[in-house]
């Protein structure tokens, strides 16, 4: 009975060396390896033919395979995931990274609204890696800019946020039974007298305490409208109801796909990450694990076409509680050694100014 390849345990130290080296020189390049060049970069000195030999075995256990005929080999997405959980050498991030992320995301903060700091964030992470920088956060930190309450039918409203960003976001709430449309007018105006340029998180408190201490100059009917709006906002459970996806620096992941991948697969990722809900399905998998999480390929259906890979972590604020998560998306051929001491250290910093 043939033995079934279970991960790195299986291979010996030759084959694991020269699976170790080619996957280097991949990830350092983006082209196929062949077996001369492998064994000009070995430590130990090995024929091509032996190389050759290997890379048969290895391809055999599907950790490589051959883009076109005659050529060298690549990692198969199983390989690289073999690599990066148990052989990749993750490195420290620069002085002179640390210092630019230190000191434009410090500046952000003192200057500017914790969102600017995390466009600033996400920015750098896709200057410094060359790759599309994203965040995903609360909905709940979006400041009002303008609220509006339309009525749908007797017992539904529509409820439309404009935030300062000038994203709008559209809610549909249930009415009592009876509101008179004056409310839903009433209601509006009370909000954007009161509260704007307030988290959407801030106006939630704040109407449902003047509504706990009678201290709302609102009737019964009107308050249930505010309660209902605002909380009905804020407390969507999971999916996009609850996150803002920011997704920066797409020319920059264009410019280094377009090399190894069809164009018609990136735009179809585009598209996918405009409709931001597999995106936002998949990061809140991030929120659930301690530091850096890499997603690389068709582990997400996101990747399914497009052949990316995310690495990504998660922010805390003072209570320790995760409350968004930034990162990179790129090319599965990422330099992840220096990709991943640079998020997670952003995140940590980040972190550490919210709060």
């Amino acid at each position: 009975m043939e033995k079934r390849f279970t991960g790195l345990a299986d291979l010996d130290h030759r084959s694991r060396e020269i699976f170790r080296h080619l996957v280097e020189a991949y990830l350092d390049t983006g082209d196929p390896v062949g077996s001369r060049t492998l064994s000009r970069s070995l430590p130990v000195s090995l024929s091509p033919a032996s190389v050759r030999n290997v890379m048969s075995d290895l391809e055999a256990t599907g950790l490589i395979f051959a883009p076109h005929t005659s050529a060298g080999r690549i990692p198969t997405e199983i390989g690289l995931r073999m690599f990066v959980d148990g052989l990749l050498e993750v490195g420290d991030l620069g002085t002179a990274e640390r210092s630019e992320i230190d000191a434009q995301v410090a500046a952000a903060e003192n200057f500017g609204s914790s969102e600017e700091m995390l466009t600033v964030a996400t920015n750098l992470l896709s200057g410094l890696s060359h790759c599309a920088g994203l965040v995903v956060t609360p909905k709940a930190n979006v400041r009002i800019k303008h609220i509006e309450f339309v009525a749908l039918e007797p017992t539904k409203a529509l409820v439309v946020i404009v935030g300062e960003d000038n994203n709008v976001e559209n809610r549909v709430i249930d009415l009592p039974a009876g509101l008179p449309a004056s409310s839903l007018t009433q209601a509006a105006n009370y909000l954007n007298a009161r509260f704007q340029r307030s988290t959407i998180g801030e106006t939630s408190h704040a109407v449902l305490e003047e509504i706990k201490n009678r201290e709302a100059e609102l009737d019964e009917l009107t308050a249930r409208v505010v309660s209902d709006g605002i909380a009905t906002l804020t407390e969507q459970p999971g999916g996009m109801d609850g996150k803002t996806l920011i997704v920066r620096g797409r020319a920059n992941l264009l410019e280094d796909l377009s090399a190894v991948e069809d164009l018609e697969r990136i735009r179809r990722l585009f598209d996918d990450l405009e409709t931001k809900r597999e995106m936002i399905r998949l990061l809140e998998l991030a929120e659930n694990g301690e530091g850096v999480r890499i997603f690389i390929g068709s582990e997400n259906n996101l990747f399914s076409l497009s052949g990316s890979s995310l690495v990504v972590a998660p922010y805390r604020d003072t209570s320790q509680k995760i409350v968004g998560v930034l990162g990179v998306i790129g090319p599965t051929r990422l330099n992840y050694g220096r990709i991943i001491p640079m998020v997670d250290y952003t995140a940590r910093l980040v972190g550490r100014l919210l709060s």
